[in-house]
């Protein structure tokens, strides 16, 4: 796979999907998208809770501060950043 790094990206949950109560919609740095959350069955996200994602997953719920952290993170190491921004358009699920 190369030197690629594969990163987990912060999103904030805005709402459940009624219909599929196993996907939310997210955003992250002003891209809404839908992913699932699944993984996250035995303490399911709300709407405002921020979960860690990894294309098109929720892998855990993070707080607040440590998704600014996570964010400042990412930034600074730019590229990859640039490059997981890119994978989670791509992964949006219907």
């Amino acid at each position: 796979m190369g030197d690629r790094m594969c990163l987990g990206i912060p999103g904030e949950i805005i709402e459940i999907r009624q219909d599929r109560p196993d996907l939310a919609t997210v955003a992250v740095s002003g891209v809404k998208r839908a992913i699932n959350i699944g993984l996250l069955a035995d303490d399911p996200p709300l709407p405002g809770d921020w979960v860690l994602i990894h294309v098109g997953f929720a892998l855990s719920k993070i707080d607040e501060d440590e998704a600014a952290a996570a964010m400042e993170f990412l930034e600074d190491i730019g590229q990859s950043y640039v490059d997981e921004v890119a994978a989670l358009r791509e992964s949006d699920i219907d």
